[in-house]
């Protein structure tokens, strides 16, 4: 399957990469100065730069504002535009290998995985782990998505081959059985723990949860390094679109390709749900509004779908930090009322640009 679009409707590459840039840009400057206290533009660079040791502007700002902004603000920024960037390309790539539109970060059990992982966390007598670090919740986390996809890659394969039917089937199956789970463990959990069950809760909605510029930095090293693996899976995934059989013929190791592509997205979508929980739509609407604009080679596609993601995650993060101000909104709340109706819009006013 693959998506024809009309070359009269792409916008030039550069004009749009050029705009994602300026637009991310400008919305972090935006999230970062709104809030109970409102920080100039100006300032917000001053401060930044000063904290590079490069240069020395004249502080003349309330110090509170500096703490603010590197210690609240800043983390809870980029974290967001991190998770937007890790899941609009693990979105790309998984309908890029399973030529599906429908295809998202969750489709093969990672978000089932996660919230077993979370559910431990939460019902265990303590909540960190390594000091103060990093707390439990988004380890269990990671290591529950990961386990997830590991195991539903192993049940899929037979005779040396993963066939995608067989790979979405074992996802839907175990995705079934982790969520049963779940919900047994919450079942025979004491009755007493509300104030646990509405924290797992809002985890499970979403949100961008970071304690400190070390979690953020773990999980930055672990997006970028796998940015770098899907750039690098570009022409592979350009080639999959031929499908696995004309693939093959061109030489292209099939299974190993797929293989490496399944690891990438399930990296960067356990990096993102460690510090966000599960937030939907992000990774569907985005990769398909990128094809829209830039068409489907993947060398562009997938740098300009994790610009676009990040702009979608932090304007909803700012959107959950506002609309009820001072209290904060679960983030998914906000990916999917407003990626719900625009994936419909996209599909009602492009449905004839679209060929499988």
């Amino acid at each position: 399957m693959k998506m024809v679009i009309r070359p009269a409707r792409r916008l030039a590459t550069p004009v749009v990469f050029v705009f994602l840039i300026v637009a991310l840009l400008v919305t972090m400057l935006v999230a970062i100065s709104f809030g109970s206290v409102s920080i100039p533009f100006l300032t917000i660079i001053q401060i930044v730069l000063n904290n590079t040791g490069i240069f020395h502007f004249f502080a003349y700002w309330d110090p509170v504002l500096a703490i603010i902004l590197l210690q609240v603000r800043l983390p809870v920024v980029l974290g967001a535009a991190l998770v937007g960037a890790a899941l609009a390309v693990a979105g790309a790539l998984f309908q890029g290998m399973l030529r599906n539109p429908l295809a998202d970060p969750y489709l093969i059990g990672t978000s089932s995985g996660a919230a077993l992982g979370a559910t431990i966390a939460f019902v265990l007598p303590f909540d960190t782990v390594y000091g103060t670090f990093f707390s439990l919740t988004p380890v269990l986390a990671f290591i529950g998505a990961l386990l997830t996809v590991l195991l539903v890659y192993a049940l899929a394969r037979s005779n040396q081959q993963t066939p995608v039917v067989m790979l979405l089937l074992a996802g839907v199956v175990v995705n079934a059985l982790l969520t049963a789970c779940q919900t047994l463990i919450l079942n025979l959990w004491p009755s007493d723990n509300f104030g646990r069950i509405l924290g797992l809760f809002n985890w499970l909605s979403g949100g961008i949860a970071l304690v400190g510029w070390g979690p953020l930095g773990l999980v930055a090293v672990i997006v970028l390094l796998s940015l770098c693996g899907a750039m690098a899976l570009g022409r592979v995934l350009d080639v999959f679109a031929l499908g696995e059989e004309a693939a093959a013929h061109l030489g292209l190791p099939v299974e190993l390709s797929k293989f490496l592509i399944v690891i990438v997205a399930s990296l960067l979508t356990a990096a993102a749900v460690s510090i966000s929980g599960l937030i939907g739509f992000v990774g569907l609407v985005t990769p398909h509004l990128m094809r829209l604009l830039l068409g489907p080679r993947h060398r562009i596609l997938i740098p300009a779908s994790a610009l676009a993601g990040a702009i979608f995650m932090i304007l909803a993060d700012l959107l959950a930090r506002s609309v009820l101000a001072p209290t904060v909104l679960p983030v998914g709340i906000f990916t999917a009322l407003v990626g719900g109706p625009f994936f419909l819009f996209l599909l009602r006013n492009n449905k004839r640009e679209y060929k499988w």
